[in-house]
């Protein structure tokens, strides 16, 4: 019996050591994560324990893992086309939703049909679908990693991001500048900056890396070098100025884009001063007492575009809530919040509403992202207003 009780004293004092050197350790550095621990842990322990839908998931993820093991690796200099610049290494890519003008024998200047993607802009003339693949394998190998413990996965991930980012002959120059741009109309502009929101995935593999010990040394400086970089250009460029003044989706999700990279570079009282001041100011501004988004409501994917807006405003609130600073809970004095615009789409996604407003294009998806940012406000902020919401689709 005594041994026993040793044996719990001494499990006691072990566990009280580790929280008070992780705490020791976090008031030192003010270091916080981009990455949500808690939700692959929880993964990782329904694989570990047999759940049938994770372990068939877990399979599936490692094929697409050992598939990437055999890619060499993605880089903007693949591109067929040359940025106006002449410099390969600059990103480009041309705006989805601008088409040849039928009107003229050249086709310039493009002409703009929202919502309609022209298929030229999505192949390997621009940077984009290779970004796009570049970020996807970035994040299988990350999740590869995690689940599996396997470095391998790590090692190739490494791999990839010195290629895009690092090596001189393939690397990225740390700018958008030549973003979305319009044939016979700019060079670049500001909306090519939403195109690097998937920057978040490279961003949690570097810390999973780092916290798992295989990130080295060298790649790690080469990183923090070029996020400031990038950063630093997304706050003092004119696209990066003007993207950050748009009064929509865009505004929202370069806020996700800068913030996620200043917390990466451990300027947290940077990333609180943002989301009191210039988040908060663009949650009242975007949102309407009654929840509505009017300037995602005007586009032709009204109902994808409230969803995708709202997401954003979701992350930027999990940031805030990572680093102190309350936006679910956030209300102006006439209603406007985050929540009240979840709560404006709750009525037509249960089918008690027709949505009344134009969507082209099949919103399943949108629905799916939306049910599942439900979920997730309900575990982070324990939120219980959509409950009632979420129990009628799971009858369903």
């Amino acid at each position: 019996m005594k041994n026993k009780f040793a044996f719990f004293r001494k499990l006691i004092l072990v566990l009280f050591i580790s929280i008070y050197g992780c705490s020791i350790t976090q008031n030192n550095t003010n270091k916080v994560s981009n990455i949500d621990y808690e939700s692959l842990e929880a993964q990782k322990s329904l694989i570990k324990n047999g759940d049938k839908q994770s372990v068939e998931n877990y399979h599936k993820l490692l094929v697409k893992a050992d598939d990437l093991l055999k890619v060499d690796g993605f880089s903007v200099t693949n591109k067929t086309g040359v940025p106006p610049s002449k410099n390969k290494h600059d990103y480009m890519s041309i705006g989805p939703y601008w088409w040849p003008n039928p009107k003229t024998d050249n086709g310039l200047p493009y002409i703009r049909k929202d919502g309609e993607i022209n298929p030229e802009t999505r192949n390997n003339f621009t940077d984009f679908v290779e970004k796009k693949n570049f970020i996807s394998a970035v994040k299988t190998l990350k999740d590869a990693f995690f689940y599996s413990d396997n470095k391998k996965y790590a090692n190739k991930n490494i791999a990839f991001i010195n290629t895009w980012f690092l090596n001189e002959n393939t690397k990225m120059n740390p700018n958008v500048n030549f973003g979305q741009y319009v044939p016979g109309k700019s060079e670049g502009r500001c909306f090519g900056i939403i195109e690097f929101d998937g920057l978040i995935e490279v961003v949690e593999f570097l810390e999973l890396a780092k916290y798992k010990g295989v990130l080295d040394k060298q790649t790690e400086e080469g990183m923090v070098n070029w996020f400031t970089d990038y950063s630093n250009w997304l706050k003092n460029s004119k696209l990066g100025i003007e993207e950050s003044t748009r009064k929509n989706n865009h505004a929202t999700h370069y806020d996700v884009q800068l913030l996620s990279i200043l917390m990466y570079l451990n300027k947290t009282e940077e990333v609180k001063e943002y989301l009191s001041t210039i988040t908060k100011a663009r949650i009242f501004s975007q949102i309407k007492p009654d929840g509505r988004q009017p300037l995602e409501l005007k586009r032709t994917k009204s109902f994808s575009y409230s969803v995708m807006n709202l997401h954003g405003f979701l992350q930027l609130a999990q940031i805030g809530q990572k680093v102190g600073v309350d936006l679910w809970n956030l209300s102006s004095e006439d209603g406007s919040s985050i929540k009240k615009g979840y709560q404006f789409m709750l009525p037509f996604l249960t089918n008690e509403k027709k949505w009344p407003y134009k969507q082209i294009k099949d919103k399943k998806p949108s629905e799916e992202k939306l049910i599942a940012d439900l979920k997730k406000a309900r575990k982070l902020f324990k939120e219980d207003a959509f409950d009632n919401t979420l129990e009628k689709l799971n009858q369903n």
